[in-house]
C-alpha cells in the first residue's frame, strides 16, 4: 500500500494541510503556514518573502551605513525646475499648481511605507552659498546688488548676517563653518525629502523658502528628542546597533503617525515662499518638499544655548562623533573678552568656563596620578580640527590633549587616556592649552564682568530711591544709562525703569525750559489762542509738584516756582479788571499782551469777551460821534458784530440805542428814496419839509444827499427861470433846450417846466414846417444853411463832396456832410449875438462876403472858358473830370458840367444852376412871411428865424430894386445890347471850343 506524500509540509507544524496558507521561503524554499509564524500572519504578503531563518542570517551580516546615492548628472537650476515639473505633472496626471498639498503628502507617506514600489526623486542639497551664491543681497557678493535691494544688505534677518550677528555665540567663531556660519542652499523636487535629524551641536536653525511650492514641515520639541530616539531604537535596533549614531546622518525616516503612536509630540506646518522656519536646540524635525521650491537655511546660536551645546558636546563623545567646532575654544575667546560680552552672557560663560575647569581640574589630578608628571603648553587652535580630534571620541582638543609617543599624529583627550595603552604612562605626553592658573583669571574676568551689573544695579537703585535733600542730577542718571550701553547690561526692569525716570525728567526738563523761553508760543495778537499740548495753570502747579517728586533735581524747578507765582499775580490782576463795569480796551489788550510770556493755556476767555466789548463799544462811539462817517452799512455791521458779542448790559443798551436809529434811518432813507423815485412829482415845498426832517436824522443817507442835492437844483433851476421871464433878452432856443433838459433830470415838480417844454415843442414845429418849407427831398444842406448867405462859395473840396453825395444819393444813402467852417462859425455868432439887430448885422456881414467870393469864382471859371491856352490841370463837374463835351454851364458860379454827370434842363428852360448853387426850394414870399409871423408870437430866438427874417429882408430889397428897374427903363436897355443870338452863339462857340480841346487832348 502506498501513501501519498504531500510535496511542501510546514517546517514547523510538519503538516501540508491548508497548501493555501503555505508560504514558500524565496531565499531557501522552505514552507511555513501563516498561523504558524511568529507573530502569524493574517494573509499572503505581496513580493519576496524571507523566512525567519533566512533573517537571522542577513541581520548577522556586517551591514553597511545608510545614506543617498549622489546623482550623477549635473543640473543647472532651469533644467533641474523642467524635471521636477515635469515628473509632479506626470505622476499626478495634472498640472503642479493643480496638485492639493493634502493629495502629496499621502502619496509620500504611501511610498515611505510601501516595499512594493520605488520612486526615484532627487535633491539639491547642502548646497555651499559661498560658492554659488546666496539668495540673499551679500555685500562683495557673486551677484551685483540692485539699489532696491540695498536695505536687506545689513537686515537681520539676511540669513547671511544672522549667525554672525551680536546676540548670536557663533560670532566668537572665527571659521567660516558651511551650514552653520555659512547658509547652505536646498533646491528641491516633488517627494525630494530631509529625514529625521537635529541640528549640529544642538543649535538653533532658520530656513526661508525663497520661491517655489511649499515645503511640509514635521518636528517634535526638544525636550522629546530622547523620548523620539528610544522610540526610534525600539522600532528598528538593529539599524542603531550598527550605527548608534544613526539619527545624525539624515538618512532615516518613519511617519509621524507612528511617533504620534507611541507617544511622541508631533507637529507639522506647511511652509510657503516668503516664509521662515525657525527649529529650536534639539528639536527633532524632517519633512518633504511639494514640488520645485529654492530654500536657504543656516544656524545660530543665542546664550540660552549655552548649558546645551556642552551638553551635546558630552553627548558627541558617548557617540563617538566629529564635532564641528571646539566648544571650549570658543568659551575660552569669550572668556578672553569679558569686558566686551553681554552681562547674561557673561553670566553663562562664567557657568560654562567653571564647569570646564572643574572637569580639566579633575582630569589633569587624574594624570598626574598616573605618573604623567611633565607636560607642555601648545597652541592647539593653530592645529587644523583633524588633526587634534582624539582618536577615540572625535572630540576636538583645546585645553589639553596627549600625545604618544610611537604615535606622534595621534592624540587623545584627558577622558580615554587609557586609549594609549601601548606605552606606559611615564612615557606619555601630555599637553595643555592652558594652565589651571591662566583658566582661573579669566573666570574672575568674565564674573566681574557679570558681576559688574550688579553693583550697577545697586547704585542705580539708590539713586531712584534717594530722598529730596539727596536727589542726584539729571546728569547722573545719564552717566548711568550711558554706562549700561557702552557695558552692554541686560535690557530688563530695572533699565527700562532708570531709562523711563530720565526721559520723565528729560521731559519735564524740555517743557520746563520751552515754559521759561516762551518758545511755544501760537497766540494771535487779539489775546492769544491754544497751542498743542500747552499746560493749564492747575497742571503747571501739578508739574512743579512732579517736579519735586521725581527722583532726580532738574535746574529749572526754582525757575518754575517764578513762574507759577507770576501766572498767579496776572490771575489777580484780570480778576481786578474784570470786576469793574466796561474797563478800557487797551487796558485789556495790555492784560492780554502780558500772557503772552506764559506758555500755559491760560483762563482768557472772559477777557477776550470783555475785550472785544470794550472794542465794540468804542467803535460804536466813535461811530455815532461823527455822523459824517455813521452810514446804514456801519450801523448794520456794528449791529451784525454786537449780536456775536457776549450778553452784558452796557452791550445791550447800546445795541437797543442803535437800532432804533438804524430803524429811523431806514424809514427817512425809504421815504427820501421814494420821493426821488415819485411820479407824479412832488413840489418843492413837501421835499423841503422831508429834507428838513431828515437832517434832524444824526445818520449820513446818500438818499437825502441826493434830496438835498435835488432841492438846491431846483431852487437853482426856478431862479435862472424867473430871470429868464423877467430879463429884458428874448431867449435864445439853444439856452431854452438847456434849462429844459435840466428841468427833466431835477426829481421835483417844477411849475414852469411844462410851459418850457410847450414852447420848445412850438419852436421845433417851427423849424419843421420851415424845413419843409425850404428844403429838397433828401437835401444835405440843413435849414440854417440854407436860410444864411453861402460861407462855402469857391472852397477847394466843394465839388469832391459834391461828387460824394452824389454816389451816396445813387446808393440810395442819405445826403448828409459836416458844416463848413464858416458856417459853424455864423451860426455860434448868431447864437451870441444879443439882439436881433446885431444878429443881421452879422448876416449882413455874411452876405458881403458870400458876394465876393461868387463874383471871384464867376471870374476865375469865365476866364477857363474863354482861354486858348491849353490848361492840363483843369478839373470840372462833380466827378472833377477833364472837360469834355458835350457840357453845360451854370448861371450862377459858370463852372461846367457834364451833361451826363448831372440832370439836363427841361427843353425851354433858359436858366440852368448847378447842383452848388441850387440849395433850395424857392418858395413865395407870401408863404414865407406866416412862417416869420409865427416865430415873432413865440417869442424865442433861434439862428433859423434870423437867418429867415434877414432873408426875407434880403427878398424885400432886391424886389424894390427890381420894381425900379423896371420903372427907370435900365433893363430894356441892357437887353438891347444883348441879342439873343449873340448869347446862342457865344454858347456854341463855348461849346465847340470845348469840343476841339477834348479833341486835343485825346
Amino acid at each position: 500500500m502506498f501513501f501519498q506524500v504531500d510535496l511542501y509540509v510546514c517546517l514547523l507544524c510538519g503538516s501540508g494541510n491548508d497548501e493555501d496558507r503555505l508560504l514558500l521561503c524565496d531565499g531557501c524554499d522552505d514552507s511555513y503556514h501563516t498561523f504558524c509564524l511568529i507573530p502569524p500572519l493574517h494573509d499572503v504578503p505581496k513580493g519576496d518573502w524571507r523566512c525567519p531563518k533566512c533573517l537571522a542570517q542577513e541581520c548577522s551580516k556586517p551591514q553597511e551605513a545608510f545614506g543617498f546615492e549622489q546623482a550623477c548628472r549635473d543640473y543647472t537650476l532651469r533644467m533641474f525646475g523642467e524635471m521636477a515639473d515635469n515628473f509632479k505633472s506626470d505622476y499626478f496626471n495634472m498640472p503642479v499648481h493643480m496638485v492639493p498639498t493634502e493629495l502629496v503628502e499621502k502619496e509620500f507617506w504611501r511610498l515611505v511605507s510601501t516595499i512594493e514600489e520605488d520612486v526615484t526623486v532627487e535633491y539639491g542639497a547642502d548646497i555651499a552659498s559661498k560658492e554659488f551664491g546666496s539668495g540673499f543681497p551679500v555685500r562683495n557678493g557673486k551677484f551685483r546688488v540692485k539699489p532696491e535691494d540695498e536695505e536687506y544688505l545689513d537686515c537681520g534677518w539676511n540669513l547671511n548676517n544672522m549667525p554672525v550677528m551680536e546676540p548670536s555665540v557663533l560670532t566668537h567663531i572665527t571659521a567660516d563653518i558651511c551650514g552653520m556660519k555659512l547658509p547652505w542652499l536646498y533646491v528641491g523636487m516633488c517627494f525630494s525629502s530631509f529625514c529625521w535629524h537635529i541640528e549640529d551641536h544642538w543649535s538653533y536653525s532658520i530656513n526661508y523658502l525663497h520661491w517655489g511650492e511649499p515645503k511640509t514641515w514635521y518636528g517634535a520639541p526638544g525636550y522629546a528628542a530622547e523620548q523620539l530616539e528610544e522610540v526610534m531604537k525600539k522600532l528598528a535596533p538593529e539599524l542603531f546597533v550598527a550605527q548608534p549614531d544613526l539619527l545624525h546622518q539624515l538618512v532615516t525616516i518613519m511617519n509621524p503617525n507612528t511617533l504620534m503612536s507611541h507617544g511622541v509630540p508631533i507637529y507639522r506646518t506647511n511652509q510657503c515662499a516668503g516664509e521662515f522656519v525657525i527649529t529650536f536646540p534639539r528639536a527633532y524635525h524632517s519633512g518633504f518638499n511639494q514640488g520645485f521650491n529654492f530654500a536657504e537655511a543656516v544656524n545660530f546660536c543665542t546664550v540660552d544655548w549655552l548649558p546645551l551645546g556642552r551638553q551635546c558636546v558630552e553627548h558627541y563623545r558617548h557617540l563617538n562623533r566629529y564635532c564641528v567646532f571646539s566648544h571650549d575654544e570658543m568659551i575660552c575667546k569669550m572668556a578672553s573678552k569679558a569686558e566686551g560680552l553681554d552681562v547674561v552672557l557673561a553670566s553663562s560663560v562664567q557657568k560654562d568656563l567653571a564647569l570646564m575647569i572643574e572637569d580639566e581640574k579633575t582630569l589633569r589630578e587624574a594624570v598626574r596620578k598616573m605618573g604623567v608628571v611633565e607636560s607642555e603648553k601648545i597652541d592647539l587652535e593653530l592645529l587644523a580640527d583633524d588633526e587634534r580630534q582624539c582618536v577615540k571620541c572625535k572630540t576636538t582638543c583645546f585645553t589639553s590633549a596627549v600625545y604618544c609617543p610611537c604615535s606622534p599624529s595621534s592624540l587623545v583627550c584627558l577622558y580615554h587616556i587609557d586609549a594609549l595603552y601601548c606605552c606606559h604612562p611615564h612615557n606619555l605626553d601630555p599637553r595643555y592649552r592652558y594652565t589651571l592658573d591662566d583658566l582661573y583669571p579669566m573666570m574672575n574676568a568674565v564674573k566681574l564682568r557679570a558681576e559688574s551689573y550688579d553693583a550697577w544695579a545697586s547704585e542705580v537703585v539708590d539713586a531712584l530711591k534717594a530722598t529730596t535733600n539727596k536727589k542726584s542730577k539729571l546728569k547722573c542718571l545719564r552717566v548711568l544709562v550711558e554706562e549700561s550701553e557702552s557695558r552692554k547690561f541686560p535690557e530688563n526692569d530695572l533699565l527700562r525703569h532708570l531709562r523711563a525716570v530720565v526721559q520723565d525728567a528729560e521731559k519735564c526738563g524740555t517743557l520746563a525750559q520751552q515754559l521759561l523761553n516762551g518758545k511755544r508760543q501760537t497766540r494771535f495778537r487779539s489775546g492769544g489762542g491754544k497751542s498743542q499740548n500747552q499746560l493749564t495753570v492747575a497742571e503747571l502747579k501739578s508739574f512743579v509738584k512732579q517736579l519735586h517728586s521725581l527722583p532726580c533735581s532738574i535746574n529749572q524747578t526754582l525757575q518754575l516756582k517764578d513762574l507759577l507765582t507770576r501766572v498767579e499775580e496776572f490771575q489777580m490782576h484780570s480778576q481786578k479788571l474784570l470786576a469793574t463795569d466796561m474797563p478800557r480796551a487797551s487796558d485789556l489788550q495790555q492784560l492780554l499782551d502780558s500772557s503772552f510770556q506764559f506758555d500755559l493755556e491760560l483762563p482768557l476767555e472772559s477777557l477776550r469777551e470783555r475785550l472785544e466789548q470794550a472794542r465794540w463799544l468804542e467803535e460804536q462811539q466813535q461811530a455815532c460821534q461823527d455822523p459824517g462817517t455813521l452810514t446804514l452799512d456801519v450801523m448794520r455791521r456794528l449791529i451784525d458784530l454786537g449780536v456775536g458779542l457776549a450778553p452784558h448790559p452796557t452791550v445791550e443798551k447800546a445795541m437797543a440805542e442803535l437800532q432804533e436809529l438804524l430803524t429811523m434811518s431806514e424809514h427817512m432813507d425809504d421815504r427820501c428814496k421814494s420821493l426821488l423815485k415819485a411820479r407824479p412829482r412832488n413840489n418843492l415845498s413837501s421835499v423841503t419839509t422831508v429834507l428838513r426832517e431828515a437832517e434832524s436824522v444824526p445818520v449820513y443817507l446818500p438818499s437825502v444827499e441826493s434830496l438835498r442835492d435835488a432841492v438846491e437844483r431846483a431852487r437853482e433851476w426856478l431862479q435862472k427861470v424867473e430871470t429868464l421871464q423877467t430879463g429884458p433878452r428874448v431867449p435864445v432856443l439853444e439856452g431854452l433846450v438847456e434849462l429844459v433838459n435840466q428841468g427833466r433830470a431835477i426829481p421835483v415838480h417844477l411849475g414852469p417846466l411844462p410851459r418850457l417844454e410847450a414852447l420848445v415843442g412850438e419852436v421845433h414845429s417851427w423849424t419843421e414846417c420851415a424845413t419843409s418849407t425850404f428844403l429838397t427831398s433828401n437835401s444835405p444842406y440843413t435849414l440854417l444853411e440854407v436860410l444864411c448867405p453861402r460861407c462855402d462859395v469857391g472852397s477847394p473840396g466843394l465839388k469832391r463832396k459834391m461828387r460824394k453825395i452824389k454816389e451816396q444819393t445813387a446808393l440810395g444813402g442819405k445826403k448828409k456832410y459836416p458844416k463848413p467852417d464858416g458856417l459853424l462859425e455864423l451860426e455860434k455868432a448868431l447864437n451870441e449875438s444879443k439882439d436881433t439887430a446885431t444878429a443881421m448885422a452879422t448876416l449882413g456881414q455874411a452876405r458881403l462876403h458870400e458876394m465876393e467870393s461868387l463874383h471871384a469864382v464867376r471870374m476865375s471859371n469865365e476866364n477857363r472858358i474863354l482861354s486858348r491856352e491849353e490848361q492840363s490841370d483843369w478839373k470840372v463837374c462833380i466827378c472833377q473830370g477833364a472837360p469834355i463835351a458835350p457840357m453845360i454851364q451854370c448861371e450862377l458860379c459858370r463852372a461846367c458840367f457834364h451833361s451826363s454827370c448831372i440832370t439836363a434842363p427841361k427843353h425851354g428852360s433858359q436858366v440852368w444852376l448847378c447842383p452848388q448853387c441850387h440849395r433850395s426850394k424857392k418858395p413865395p414870399l407870401e408863404k414865407i412871411l406866416p412862417l416869420l409871423a409865427s416865430l415873432q408870437r413865440l417869442r424865442v430866438r433861434l439862428p433859423e428865424g434870423d437867418a429867415l427874417r434877414y432873408l426875407i429882408e434880403r427878398t424885400v430889397n432886391w424886389q424894390h430894386r427890381a420894381q425900379h428897374m423896371l420903372s427907370s427903363g435900365e433893363l430894356k436897355l441892357a437887353q438891347e445890347r444883348i441879342s439873343s443870338s449873340q448869347f446862342y452863339n457865344r454858347w456854341q462857340a463855348t461849346a465847340g471850343q470845348l469840343t476841339e480841346t477834348s479833341n486835343v487832348r485825346v
